[in-house]
Formats: structure tokens, C-alpha cells, sequence
């Protein structure tokens, strides 16, 4: 039996996301008694649960083959990882804060300051770039209600900004844009086997992201629209056409003489509709139908 691909599972607030993304590629994820080492339906695969910094830490000591984990922890550790896959999920910015009151025309001032974070090796490396004078304390989590008190600015993650606004801190400055990413450990993707395996998980994940970008458009046009409906249809190569029952011997056929009805079928990106729906109207397409998709591998 080959050796099982040591797969980690990040906890937190990327935890349901990532086994949201798995389930809808076909793998399901059992939880065991304990809940850290779960059963994951693939074939000699054996999982488990660990916070994404620890799964940085594994994967780059080779203690894990592939895992997932944030950018922004891969470039707080300096950890030497293959990037497999950027899922998009839980985009986040890593950014310094400050309260208004303190910010000299929206800059720190140039005095000795007190920076709290967790991410110290990116907070002290954007000081020094920066041309602070900072000291950097280590924040164990609830950062943003370090300040005015206990440090005079932050660097943390956010989403949405909101919290910081809450907690009237501003934001000064982007260190990094990060999301959740499936790492692969530079030992398995040197070998062969590891690395095959770990590509055909890409190869799933990927294709339940792509297939999130875009519907299925369906639409009806009679010879006389089809070039002009098909001209409007961003498709991933050429969208299918085919005749409608009773209307035509072909599509060749019938688009040549200028008779018969046509099907045309693409799979469009998802944030084209609004613009796309009305132009296929005006092009003569009929009986539009919008479907959604689980799965594309181009």
C-alpha cells in the first residue's frame, strides 16, 4: 500500500469555507470522535485539524504534505512553500491602524511609537520600510482594542474594516492582501507520486472555483440572429449550437439558407448577466434560460 498523503485541515474561521469548497468537489470530510482527525473520502488520505499557523509550520518541516493556510501566515513565518492553489476564500488585508486623533495628516507620527499585532516579522520588516520608529508587541488575538491605551497603532487582518471603524481606528497602510490557499510542502512536490495526487486535488478544487464564476446561458435563435447572438456570448472557447427539434436538417444547414432554429449553449462568467442577458435580448435570442454549475475542468 503507498503511503497515505498527509492532507491538514485549517480550524477557525477558514474551517467552513474549506470543507464547503471540498464537499462540492466530491469529498466529503467525516468528523472523527476526537474532531481533529477527521475521515476524508479520498483514497489513502490521512487528514487532520490543525490552526493554520501550525499547518504553515508542518508543511514546511515536511510533517505535511498539503494543506491549506493563509497567505498572510506563509509570509509572517517565512515559510518556504509550494503555492498549489489560491482559492479566493477569505480574502483578507493585513493592514496598520492608528486612532485618528493620533495620525498627522493621515501618517503616524515620526515619534516613538507602540505597534501591537500578531504578525511581528511583517510589522517590524514594514516599519523599518517605512522608516518608523517603532516598538512591536506581540498581541495574542482582540488586537484592535490595543489602542489609545496600551499601543499607539495596530497591524492586524480585516475583511470588511468594520471592526477597526468600531474600535475608531483608521487604517494607514496595506502590508499585504491575503486568502485562503492550498500549500503543498516543497518535499511532496518533489516527489512524483505526492505531487500527482496533490495536483489532481488541485484539479478538483479548481474546477468547483471556476465552475462559482460562471451559469450556463441557454438561449433560442432563429437563423437570421444566430451570428449575432453567438457574437455576444463570452465563451470559454466557442459556445455550442445545435438545431432545434423540427427546425432544421443542421446547423450548418440551416444558418447557410437562412432557415431553421438554433440552441446555443455557453458557460459565461457569472458577473457578465447584467449586461449580457439584455444584449442577447436585442440580438434576437429567445427563451433565455440561466443555470447554475457544479463542477468545470477546462
Amino acid at each position: 500500500m503507498p503511503d497515505p498523503l498527509r492532507l491538514a485541515l485549517p480550524k477557525g474561521r477558514m474551517e467552513a469555507a474549506v470543507l464547503d469548497l471540498l464537499a462540492a468537489a466530491g469529498v466529503r470530510v467525516t468528523p472523527s470522535a476526537r474532531g481533529y482527525r477527521p475521515r476524508v473520502h479520498l483514497p489513502d488520505t490521512d487528514a487532520k485539524v490543525l490552526k493554520p499557523q501550525s499547518i504553515v509550520e508542518m508543511l514546511a518541516m515536511g510533517r505535511r504534505d498539503v494543506g491549506f493556510a493563509g497567505a498572510d501566515w506563509v509570509a509572517e513565518l517565512g515559510a518556504d512553500l509550494v503555492e498549489v492553489l489560491d482559492t479566493g476564500l477569505d480574502p483578507v488585508s493585513v493592514v496598520a491602524a492608528a486612532p485618528e486623533a493620533l495620525l498627522v495628516g493621515g501618517r503616524l507620527p515620526a515619534r516613538r511609537i507602540v505597534v501591537a499585532t500578531e504578525y511581528v516579522r511583517l510589522t517590524g520588516a514594514w516599519a523599518a520600510r517605512a522608516g518608523l520608529n517603532a516598538e512591536v508587541v506581540r498581541s495574542y488575538g482582540a488586537t484592535e482594542v490595543f489602542p489609545p491605551e496600551d499601543a499607539d497603532a495596530i497591524v492586524d487582518n480585516t475583511a470588511t474594516g468594520a471592526t477597526l471603524r468600531a474600535n475608531g481606528l483608521a487604517i494607514v497602510d496595506t502590508l499585504l492582501r491575503s486568502s485562503t490557499r492550498l500549500y503543498a510542502s516543497p518535499e511532496a512536490w518533489a516527489d512524483d507520486a505526492r505531487r500527482a495526487r496533490i495536483e489532481d486535488l488541485r484539479v478538483l478544487l479548481a474546477s468547483v472555483l471556476e465552475a462559482r464564476r460562471r451559469v450556463m446561458i441557454e438561449v433560442n435563435a432563429d437563423a437570421a440572429s444566430l451570428d449575432a447572438v453567438v457574437s455576444v456570448l463570452p465563451a470559454m472557447r466557442r459556445p455550442t449550437v445545435a438545431p432545434l427539434y423540427g427546425a432544421s436538417t443542421g446547423a450548418a444547414d440551416g444558418a447557410a439558407d437562412g432557415t431553421g432554429s438554433f440552441a446555443v449553449k455557453a458557460a459565461v462568467p457569472r458577473e457578465s448577466l447584467p449586461t449580457l442577458l439584455p444584449a442577447l435580448k436585442a440580438a434576437g435570442g429567445t427563451d433565455v434560460v440561466v443555470s447554475s454549475l457544479a463542477q468545470i475542468i477546462p
